[in-house]
């Protein structure tokens, strides 16, 4: 029975790491230079990205993503069904591999970001790489995309996908890093499961 218990709490754990990517380089553990509670605003006023679903939506929902990242791919699944009652903005940044920067510009390029984060998010969970990206990034781009990465790490995340919100009930910040079902991702931003 104990070794039953053990293994459960095991294959728990194994499962929670699954679910988020983590830097490339085995470096310390990011250190939070923005304390929780500022988080929101501090991704408000400096992140870049595009924005996906409820246009008007009051209190946008960061996502901060490695284009590389299964675990982003997953989230960005069941973010879908929220897309009518949820403003988005998909953040991206370059912490996994070489891929990262030149897919982060051409998604945030592309002059139909939505229909090209799908693409690209299919094609990488179908084990085929994810989009072709050209190496050759615009100067103002490329610095957009590193000033999102040094703002996942003044956030002291580690991991990607990690978001930032206001939960829509009660107005608290919260943050977390992982992917997530479509329950417990409205769950988390306050608003009622499709």
């Amino acid at each position: 029975m104990i070794f039953r218990h053990l293994s459960l709490a095991v294959l728990a754990s194994s499962t929670l790491l699954l679910a988020a990517c983590s830097k490339e380089e085995a470096a310390a553990p990011a250190v939070a230079t923005v304390a929780p509670a500022q988080a929101y605003d501090a991704v408000a006023a400096s992140a870049k990205g595009f924005t996906v679903g409820a246009l008007m939506g009051a209190n946008p929902v960061y996502v901060l993503f490695d284009p590389q990242c299964p675990h982003c791919s997953q989230l960005w699944k069941a973010s879908q069904p929220l897309n009518t009652k949820v403003k988005f903005i998909w953040v991206p940044v370059a912490i996994i591999g070489p891929k990262s920067l030149p897919q982060g510009a051409a998604l945030m390029q592309s002059s139909d970001p939505v229909q090209a984060m799908s693409a690209h998010e299919a094609s990488l969970l179908a084990g085929q790489g994810g989009m072709s990206a050209s190496a050759n990034v615009p100067a103002d781009v490329e610095a957009a995309i590193k000033s999102n990465t040094q703002l996942l790490d003044s956030l002291g995340a580690d991991s990607v996908p990690f978001i930032v919100a206001k939960n829509a009930r009660n107005g608290q910040v919260v943050t977390k890093a992982g992917a997530m079902a479509t329950p417990a991702l409205a769950e988390l931003l306050g608003v009622s499961a499709p």
